[in-house]
This record gives C-alpha cells, structure tokens and sequence, in this order.
C-alpha cells in the first residue's frame, strides 16, 4: 500500500488529533469526529483490535511511512535486542526526515521529507535525498550550501530555537549525540498497542 497522499485533515479528523502542525487550530474550532460522521460529538466505540488498529495508523501517519514500510521497520525492531516498541519508535526518531524535523530545520515532517527528497539536506558532508535514511550517533545533518540562504528555513530556524537533548544544532549544521530517550520521543503514540496489533 503506497502512502496517503489526500487531504491531511481528514486523518487528523480520523485519529481525534491535530497529525500536522496545520489541523490544531482547524481541529480545536471543530470537534475531530471522524469523516463521515455528523451531528455527534462522540465517537463510536472501538474493540480491542480497534483500539491498536488506530494507534499503529497514527504513528504510520505521524511519521508519514507507507504500510509497507512502518511494517518493515517494525519486523526489524523485534529483531533488535531490548523493548519492542521503543526500538520501534527509536528507528523511527533517527529516520533522516525525522531529525531534519527534530533539529527545527522544517516546521513539519511532511516539509522535512521534502526538503531531503529535493536534496537540500547533508549527512557528514555527502548529500543524502532519501527520507527514510538512517542516521547514527555522531552523524552531522546539514542544511545543503545552495538551501541555507532560503527564507523558510531562516523562519523555521527562528521559530525553532530549541531542539531536544539527544541533539545539538549550530546554525544549520545539528549533530546526533545519542539516541533519544523514551520522554524525548512521539508522545502522542503509546507504542505498546503497536507491539499487541502485530503480535496477534
């Protein structure tokens, strides 16, 4: 399955959740049932299945990856050593679009995987255009020579003066100091329904 490329609030609307920065004041003016359904504000209730469906699909979302993929790097993070889950969502953090986004060089994910795809994006020096590049501990991610002058990036950066601990930026150069913690990370997912919808 390719990954979603229609109007973005309406899976804010389907996960009860602003998954873009965009969607929280569209959501907060209008209650986020989901599409379909009128003249309620509560929302059906969801089986167990249900219940961990949702929250794999919300986490596919906010981290923008096709099923197949978040599939993929789900089978890889139970091959891994320690707590399922939090390797899931440790793979996801150190995604290349991720830290782009986690150093405050775009106000989104959506735009970080732009800004990767159209090559304005470094790691170690070397250009990098693939999102779902995995970066490592000491990795230096870098905005490109030809992309450091663009407007929207000086207003991210701007806008963005803090980034988390587990990373360090000066400028548009940011470094990966170590992976993050569990609080450092999506705490919008509750990974272990994640871990109980693969394992049925």
């Amino acid at each position: 399955m390719s990954r979603y490329t229609g109007p973005k609030r309406r899976l804010s609307r389907r996960e009860g959740m602003a998954l873009f920065p965009k969607d929280i004041k569209a959501l907060e003016r209008k209650a986020p049932t989901p599409p379909g359904v009128r003249g309620t504000k509560v929302r059906p209730r969801v089986s167990e299945y249900g219940t961990q469906l949702r929250e794999k699909q919300k986490a596919k979302r906010l981290y923008g990856l096709s099923e197949k993929q978040f599939r993929n790097t789900f089978n890889e993070a139970a091959k891994k050593k320690g707590a399922t889950g939090q390797t899931l969502l440790e793979l996801l953090e150190s995604r290349l679009d991720n830290v782009v986004y986690r150093l405050g060089f775009a106000k989104s994910r959506p735009e970080a995987r732009q800004m990767v795809s159209h090559g304005h994006i470094t790691v170690d020096g070397k250009k990098v255009d693939i999102p779902s590049f995995r970066v490592k501990i000491n990795s230096v991610v870098a905005i490109g020579a030809k992309f450091v002058d663009n407007t929207q990036v000086a207003k991210n950066l701007q806008e963005n003066s803090s980034v988390p601990e587990w990373l360090e930026r000066t400028a548009t150069v940011g470094k990966v100091n170590r992976l993050p913690e569990r609080e450092e990370m999506e705490k919008a997912v509750t990974e272990q329904l994640i871990v109980e919808y693969y394992s049925r």
